[in-house]
């Protein structure tokens, strides 16, 4: 019998020989030779020779020991030939191999036309072997050449290896193709022609698939196409074709979870293997094998969940139909730990809903079955929208996305979907609000309805459509009619007949809707209504109007959630918020045009999503248009949004986004040659101009003339704000415009502005505001303001005043009988125009300062200059010489000195006056004083106070000396007075008195931190505000009185409660976070207060979060560990208690801990206390190491043994008290004499016979003791209620009874019965005493 060859283990395995018994039944290499020992020459002839034998020989003489020897050897030395020698054996090999394949099958003709059996079987046995060894040495040489080929790729690359190899080198990878393309077709023809049954022999399979996964671990080889397809062949071949399943199942496995890099080529090779023999064996007991797992192994496997999770849904990408039907196996690990398993099997139902139902032909049972599946798959996805994990929340949105995308959700579940992304939106995680808003970007974009979605327009069509429908089955009563509100059936699906032929036309694209046909009709709701055909699509067209409808009201309810979405602090939040506006916005969304609008003040860390949104929304239009969209901002802004609205309206000037044709749109609308301009489009039309003029000053100079005529003209009478707009254009105007304005039209405009402000033809609460920018455009453009400031003042003075000078102010400041309420309005005004001239002359002299200050350095770098430049010239030697005297004798300094002394001394001129006498603001300022101080009349007319109030802090502002003379008067204002505004306003002031004179203000930061426990809101929400910003600029101290900004974080108002919370974050910014030094005394303070106990734990819990460091944690625990011993009160244990628990702890942290355990053991009888130390400790045992976790369990039993302890010492306590009271009520229940001395006597004459009394402290007589207490009980019963109550609440108490002693030989106290009855009488009074405590 010839020999066989069997595959060894190892390629060194085919030298061993078998057991003598065994002689002759098996190939191997029995000579083989050490070609390490040959020079090349020698090597390459021997290369020849075997190449010679294989080529000229019969394909089966490599069964021959001769050959098989030689080939051996140079396969073994394989990594030590030469390329050439490579390149003659390998294709010598290869080419033997390709041609065997086809001679199987000439093999088995020959078979059929013999007779002898014989010579057949030994020439089969001969192909097999052949078959065999060729297989075995070409895959051997894969082996060793990838080997040596990944051992060079890790060393390092020289130089001379990135040179370019000659043509005829050896090409690695060329090979490497050929001959893994060559065992597949190996494995693809009809082996059991040679195997002689239906699968070759498991030893060749095993070897062929053993080596093919080998050959997946090698990621460079995955990436040559051929090679991987080859070796995807070999492996679907070897698992479907001859059923070597389970051992490649678990290879595949095995790989999946080693490597990453291999999935998708896994499922690459499990598709190939089912669509190549239409046999899905292989696929289907992978997800047996997957769905047989322990679920908790992927908790702990983290790696290798997730790339089960990408294999099953690379899986299902490429076999849906397969997995379909396996779906079964895997839903169960749903309520498995981990939540990747969970994410991957959402994908893996999302990929099918999409791909494994688009057949649906076939019969309508099947179809039915399959319909029912699709549904059981979507209403899966809709209850994983409530998964425990945020991942997986996300990843049921984004599926739910991508279903939307490719037009696989139906219009009967399209509103559920909605209406799970809406509640989505309030999620606590932001990568599933993220998914959310992305999700509902994406229904937007391919929702079935059409491309306007307004509410109005789809009940006016939906509405026609009803009647047409009614008109259709007049013989249906109208209950059948589906309210607006109701669009789907319980299932959440609308019914397939209905909206089967509605849906394809729908899903195509969003021209092909309805809606857009069905809009056309509206405004002529007279009109008949477009045909859609009969009933049945009728009804179709009803409810697909009234899913529409759902949607549209569903996206429009979610625009307050929108607007939250704005103000958080995640720019994912904001930037898809955007993205989601501005798509409603494209689609007509209710609401959405509201909305958009406060994008504007946003931060600027997302600032390039504003601006693009913006440009989109608003900008990329024509000029009229774009000119529109800008004048709707700026009239529908507040001040907030038209600060944001400025900003951003510069930088896009700036980049030239708004071109110049938008500038001459928006003067047009500004000179009314547009037609329908009213005068509120004209003023918004200056405003944005002016708005665009900080960027392009020559903006505004091209149209002086219309700015003056009709700013300050008729028109301002019809929209008075055009006048003050007016006013902050010529501010804005550049230095070459005001200089042609002041020649061409000064005086005329000078004389506009002074009547503006001395007239009274604007009404009062625009005048404020137009003075306001008419003062400061004074000072902007006129070349010596004081003097027409000056004429401005007396002016209003005697508007007020029959006089023009000081003397006469102070006779009428004396008689305030002659205020009416005219005069009260011009006073009023006097005082606003005063103060605030004043203001703008301490601000005009600062500029003059910094003028003359720009000049000099301007005039010493030219000296400089010329100094450098004439260096080198004897004749200017004298000058570098001169300007070093100068600088050495500190003339430079005293310039510096003489200019800040004339400024100084020019702003105290501006209140005080000069040289002992008070000008006219001076005498005004006295004036001012005196008025605010008449409080009687200041309460009469709270609007005069308002004002005047106002003009003192700015005086107070200007001069230190008139501020320190006021301060007083100013909190004692802004505590008493009745009018908020006055209040509000007082607090604004004393901020700006805080930047200017800390340390006037300093004595007062106690009264400053009060405004915050202020019973109005707007005065609490300015205190806040001030004092944020005060603190986080470093101008005011963080003081002893922080504990009440803290309370602020639980105001009844939100924006306050925000406020508070905003400013302790930004605080946490600043150096080393000071909160970490402000937490124990705020923690002190607090609760000290009258704080309820949620509020309380809010606010610490807030500030706490805001420690991050490891550092700052470990010493808190300390510090507040600290706290225990110095304080009693049980209430602040609890406090102190809580604190702890809200701690980061570290390994550090618990030592400290379990070290101060002296400090708070006290502390531990309390229940609340040991609540939060356990809480402690179960935290404390997540991240902790096993040597820590012995201590922290030594620890936690430590606490519950003292916790014990403390409270059976504490029941003991109690109880002995109650026995002593017991005890005193014993022997204190005496009734009143006179009641007493029939009735007592005797019970006492028949109890104590021998006139003996038993102790009380003795309780071996039981006799005695029960006789008393029964006179005890019918005494107190009879005459005391009181008495009564009391042992009735003593007798419900638990005692912990002490062991009874019985005392033998006790003496007793003998008394007479008058002793007695002394006795008790001295005891009731401190008897009825405890009693009446004991009511209390």
């Amino acid at each position: 019998m010839a020999p066989h060859f069997v595959f060894p283990q190892n390629l060194r395995a085919l030298e061993e020989e078998d057991e003598p018994a065994d002689y002759d039944s098996r190939i191997y290499a029995q000579s083989p030779v050490d070609i390490a020992s040959m020079r090349p020459v020698q090597l390459e002839e021997f290369v020849k020779g075997v190449a010679f034998d294989l080529s000229d020989k019969e394909l089966f003489c490599i069964e021959e020991q001769d050959v098989l020897d030689r080939v051996y050897s140079l396969i073994r030395g394989f990594s030590s030939l030469t390329p050439s020698c490579k390149l003659n054996l390998v294709e010598s090999l290869r080419s033997n191999l390709s041609v065997l394949l086809p001679n199987v099958d000439s093999l088995s003709r020959v078979s059929q036309g013999q007779d002898h059996e014989a010579p057949v079987l030994d020439r089969l046995t001969s192909y097999r072997n052949a078959f065999k060894i060729y297989t075995f040495f070409l895959m051997h040489i894969v082996l060793a050449e990838e080997s040596n080929t990944s051992h060079s790729n890790n060393q390092k690359v020289t130089a001379t290896a990135r040179k370019k190899q000659p043509m005829n080198s050896w090409n690695w990878e060329a090979q490497r193709s050929r001959i893994l393309n060559l065992i597949a077709n190996s494995l693809e023809i009809n082996l059991s022609l040679l195997f002689g049954s239906s699968d070759p022999d498991e030893n060749y399979l095993s070897f062929v698939v053993k080596n093919a996964f080998s050959l997946f671990e090698n990621a460079t080889i995955l990436k040559d196409a051929d090679s991987k397809e080859s070796m995807c062949r070999i492996i679907g071949a070897c698992a479907t074709k001859y059923h070597y399943t389970e051992q490649s199942c678990a290879s595949v496995m095995h790989l999946i979870h080693k490597y990453d890099f291999v999935v998708i080529h896994m499922a690459d090779a499990v598709s190939w293997a089912e669509k190549k023999y239409a046999d899905g064996t292989l696929a289907s007991s992978i997800i047996r094998e997957i769905g047989r797992t322990n679920p908790r192994t992927y908790v702990k496997d983290t790696v290798g969940a997730e790339n089960i999770g990408r294999f099953l849904v690379e899986l299902a990408d490429r076999l849906p139909k397969l997995i379909s039907t396996n779906i079964g196996l895997l839903v169960p690990h749903f309520g498995g730990e981990s939540y990747k398993i969970r994410n991957a099997i959402v994908g893996v139902l999302g990929k099918l809903v999409w791909k494994a139902f688009k057949d649906i032909d076939g019969e309508v049972s099947s179809k039915s079955v399959r319909l029912r599946t699709k549904q059981a798959m979507l209403e899966i996805l809709l209850e994983r929208c409530r998964d425990v994990s945020a991942y997986t929340r996300s990843r049921v949105l984004q599926v739910w996305a991508e279903l939307c995308e490719q037009h696989s959700v139906s219009i009967g579940y399209w509103n559920e979907v909605a209406e799970v992304a809406a509640g989505r939106l309030e999620d606590k995680s932001a990568i599933v609000r993220k998914s959310a808003l992305n999700l509902l970007i994406m229904m937007l974009q391919h929702n079935p309805f059409g491309p306007q979605l307004r509410i109005a327009s789809f009940q006016a069509t939906l509405e026609q459509y009803k009647k047409k429908l009614n008109e259709l089955e007049p013989d249906i009563s109208s209950e059948s009619v589906t309210n607006d509100n109701e669009t789907c059936n319980d299932d959440g699906e609308v019914d397939n007949v209905q909206t089967e032929g509605v849906d394809k036309e729908q899903q195509e694209s969003l021209s092909d809707s309805f809606v857009p046909h069905i809009e056309e009709g509206i405004p002529n709701q007279d009109s008949s209504v477009p045909d859609v055909g009969n009933l049945e699509q009728t009804r179709a067209l009803v409810a697909s109007l009234e899913a529409g409808l759902r949607f549209s009201k569903c996206v429009s309810a979610t625009m307050p959630t929108l607007v939250q979405l704005m103000a958080s602090s995640s720019a994912s939040d904001v930037e898809n918020t955007i993205l989601l506006l501005m798509r409603c916005k494209q689609f007509q969304i209710d609401g959405a045009e509201a909305c958009l609008h406060k994008m504007l003040p946003l931060d600027k860390s997302i600032y390039e999503a504003v601006e693009n949104a913006f440009i989109t929304i608003y900008i990329m239009k024509n000029p009229v248009e774009t000119a529109k969209n800008l004048l709707t901002l700026a009239l529908d802004s507040n001040i907030g949004d038209q600060a944001a609205l400025e900003f951003i309206v510069d930088v896009l000037v700036s980049k030239g986004d708004i071109s110049t044709s938008t500038i001459s749109a928006l003067w047009d609308f500004f000179c009314f040659n547009v037609s329908g301009t009213t005068a509120e489009k004209s003023r918004a039309a200056l405003s944005v101009l002016c708005m665009a003029a900080k960027s392009s000053a020559g903006v505004l100079g091209s149209h002086l003339q219309d700015i003056i005529d009709i700013g300050f003209g008729r028109w301002a009478k019809v929209e008075p704000l055009l006048a003050r707009m007016a006013c902050i254009a010529i501010q804005r105007l550049s230095e070459e415009d005001r200089k042609k304005l002041l020649i061409s039209n000064g005086s005329r405009v000078f004389g506009i502005l002074e009547s503006l402000i001395t007239g009274f033809w604007l009404p009062d609460n625009i005048w404020y505001a137009a003075a306001d920018k008419a003062i400061s455009a004074i000072y902007t453009i006129h070349p010596t303001p004081e003097t027409l400031a000056a004429e401005l003042v007396k002016k209003s003075l005697s508007s007020v005043f029959d006089c023009t000078g000081g003397d006469e102010l102070q006779n009428d400041i004396n008689s305030t009988s002659i205020l009416t309420t005219v005069q009260v309005s011009k006073l009023g005004r006097y005082l606003f125009v005063l103060s605030h001239v004043a203001m703008n002359q301490l601000v005009y002299i600062e500029s003059c300062v910094r003028k003359i200050q720009k000049q000099k350095i301007k005039r010493d770098k030219m000296a400089a200059d010329d100094q450098n430049a004439h260096d080198s010239d004897i004749t200017n030697t004298d000058l570098p010489k001169e300007n070093g005297i100068n600088a050495e004798l500190g003339f430079a300094a005293s310039e510096d000195a003489m200019l800040d002394s004339l400024s100084e001394r020019a702003e105290k001129e501006i209140v005080s006056g000069g040289s002992g006498e008070k000008n006219l603001i001076g005498q005004s300022a006295l004036f001012l004083s005196k008025l605010c101080r008449n409080f009687s009349l200041m309460h009469k007319y709270p609007e005069l106070q308002a004002s005047a109030m106002l003009a003192l802090c700015r005086f107070m502002i200007i001069d230190a000396n008139y501020c320190d003379a006021n301060l007083q008067l100013l909190f004692t204002v802004v505590e008493s007075a009745p009018s908020e505004i006055v209040r509000s306003n007082c607090t604004i002031a004393l901020g700006d008195l805080a930047v200017r004179f800390p340390n006037l203000l300093e004595p007062w930061t106690e009264n400053m931190y009060a405004r915050l426990r202020d019973p109005s809101v707007s005065v609490r929400k300015n205190a806040v505000l001030v004092l944020s910003h005060l603190i986080l600029n470093d101008m005011m101290k963080v003081k002893g009185y922080i504990n009440e900004m803290a309370i602020r974080v639980e105001d009844d108002n939100e924006r306050i409660s925000n406020l508070a919370k905003l400013f302790f974050h930004e605080l946490s910014k600043k150096g080393s976070n000071p909160i970490y030094n402000l937490l124990p005394d705020i923690l002190g303070k607090l609760s000290n207060q009258n704080l309820k106990r949620e509020s309380f734990c809010n606010i610490m819990q807030l500030l706490i979060g805001s420690i991050k460091k490891d550092k700052q944690m470990e010493a808190l625990v300390e510090k507040l560990c600290n706290r225990f011993s110095g304080v009693t009160d049980i209430r602040q244990w609890e406090y102190i208690s809580y604190c702890l628990s809200q701690l980061s702890f570290t390994e550090k942290g618990m030592r400290k801990l379990m070290e101060s355990f002296k400090t708070y053991e006290n502390a531990l009888s309390e229940d609340f206390v040991m609540d939060h130390f356990r809480n402690i400790i179960n935290k404390s045992k997540k991240f902790a190491k096993p040597e820590l976790k012995v201590c922290i369990e030594e620890f936690e039993e430590k606490l519950n043994k003292f916790h014990n302890e403390k409270k059976e010492q504490e029941v003991t306590t109690k109880n002995a008290q109650i026995h002593q009271q017991k005890v005193a009520t014993m022997e204190g229940f005496v009734v009143d004499k006179n009641a007493r001395e029939g009735s007592a006597e005797s019970d006492i004459s028949e109890d104590v016979s021998d006139g003996e009394v038993v102790d009380s402290s003795m309780e071996g007589i039981p006799e005695s003791q029960n006789n008393v207490s029964r006179s005890q009980f019918d005494d107190s019963e009879e005459h005391s209620g009181a008495s009564s109550e009391v042992t009735e609440m003593e007798t419900g108490d638990d005692e912990v009874q002490s062991p009874r002693t019985n005392t033998k030989g006790a003496s007793r106290s003998r008394v007479k019965k008058s002793n007695v009855k002394d006795v008790k009488g001295n005891i009731s009074a401190s008897n009825r005493k405890n009693t009446r405590l004991k009511q209390r």
